[in-house]
């Protein structure tokens, strides 16, 4: 049997590839996937594969989400992830002792709430367990180990294009055509990592953080972390835990005040409130309860915690502890590195201190420049939506995006449930009219 033929017997048992265009539409698709196939047979077993419902990219939890919420209203997806499992990055990514920054109920995610006896902060491995639940609930099941090295529209098919790679040196090649893409590979696709003069050629270890799991490998050692957000705030206490001796180079604020959590009274205040007063009132509680930060080498930013995070998108830093362990000096802060030199670390106050291991906390950035052939929706520079929440969702040509809203999985939720409600008008038109292609 040759590769097209065996294609097609699958696709005939899968409801996914179930044949729903017009005959005039099936022919030239099929023409196209075909001939595709065909120029590639010399070098690899391409295979071409035209999908019913739309196809999703990244497997994470705004992936899920949107797929959960299309099959609620009857409608399979394609969700093609790069790695082996869903949640890469809080699977394969994290360190060992993270939990959720925010209460459970406002990271939940469409359509299935956490179970009622799970902490108000759900470890890493929880929410892991609820994430594998999910896709189960509403049998989610991901094309695993297929990285997305190109998706483009074609203008005269009216489909999108997604070529794929398999994971491996000479991974097989496969391309999905659909009508819909939705990009949901999120803000945190790729670490970033900072330019330091001397990085490349320090002595010692340099990790970042997607490669943390535990300060147990650093007893006794000297510890650089490198950027003060919640990431690096949270290793900073897991090596003074393990009796690592850590240094770190922010809005930092109590994770609960007045009885509940900082997140939570915010959202309450911004009912009734502007963001500035909300920010006023939050940076008050703080001092009172933290003191003057600036006095232990914590500089505020010259902006409230609430309009910094819708502008750059930065969280602030909500403390699980550290901040005890900065006051009673267990960790030491330090200003920016100027330069490195062997072991040696020159900060700009010309302090020089020698260290064992460098941990990068630099976070992570979209990579939907590197793949999508799409300038409108998403921006060049930065691999955002170009227009902010929640006017960021939607693009052409059956083109949307998800996670990507700066506001977690709220705004994740928040968009799940747009997309899959604007695709199901389109669903359900195409049912009253089978011989158009949508």
């Amino acid at each position: 049997m040759d590769p097209w033929s065996e294609i097609e017997g699958k696709r005939a048992h899968d409801p996914i590839f179930q044949n729903y265009f017009s005959q005039n539409c099936r022919q030239s698709v099929d023409g196209f996937c075909k001939k595709r196939s065909a120029d590639a047979a010399v070098a690899r077993a391409e295979r071409c594969i035209r999908v019913l419902g739309p196809i999703i990219v990244g497997a994470g939890p705004s992936g899920l989400a949107v797929a959960a919420c299309l099959k609620e209203k009857g409608v399979d997806s394609l969700v093609l992830e790069r790695s082996n499992c869903i949640a890469s990055l809080w699977q394969l990514k994290t360190y060992d002792r993270l939990s959720l920054h925010l209460p459970r109920q406002f990271c939940e995610l469409p359509l299935m709430p956490f179970p009622a006896y799970y902490p108000i902060y759900p470890s890493k491995q929880q929410f892991v367990a609820y994430l594998e639940s999910y896709a189960a609930r509403f049998g989610i099941c991901p094309t695993y180990n297929r990285t997305v090295v190109c998706a483009e529209y074609d203008e005269q098919l009216q489909l999108w294009r997604v070529r794929t790679r398999a994971t491996g040196i000479m991974g097989e090649e496969v391309e999905y055509v659909s009508r819909w893409l939705v990009v949901a590979t999120g803000e945190n696709a790729e670490v970033v990592l900072p330019e330091i003069d001397g990085l490349d050629n320090f002595k010692g270890t340099v990790m970042h953080t997607s490669s943390y799991k535990s300060g147990g490998a650093f007893a006794g050692k000297r510890v650089l972390v490198v950027g003060s957000g919640n990431s690096g705030m949270e290793v900073c206490l897991d090596l003074c835990n393990h009796n690592a001796n850590p240094h770190i180079v922010v809005h930092i604020l109590p994770r609960e005040m007045l009885g509940q959590s900082t997140f939570g009274l915010s959202m309450w205040l911004l009912k009734w409130l502007p963001v500035h007063v909300v920010d006023r009132i939050l940076l008050l509680i703080a001092q009172t309860m933290l003191g003057d930060t600036a006095q232990l080498g914590l500089k505020r930013p010259t902006i409230g915690p609430l309009e910094l995070k819708s502008l750059s998108g930065k969280t602030p830093v909500l403390d699980v502890g550290t901040f005890a362990k900065i006051k009673s000096g267990d960790i030491k802060v330090r200003p920016a590195i100027k330069q490195i030199s062997g072991r040696q670390v020159e900060f700009m106050d010309t302090r020089l201190e020698e260290f064992d291991v460098i941990v990068l906390a630099t976070g992570y950035k979209s990579n939907v420049p590197f793949w999508l052939k799409d300038r409108e929706l998403f921006s060049e520079k930065d691999g955002l939506p170009r227009k902010a929440f929640p006017n960021g969702w939607k693009g052409e040509n059956g083109l949307y995006s998800v996670g990507f809203t700066r506001r977690g999985l709220m705004g994740t939720s928040v968009d799940a449930r747009r997309i899959a409600h604007d695709i199901e008008q389109q669903w359900k038109a195409r049912g009253k009219h089978p011989g158009v292609l949508l």
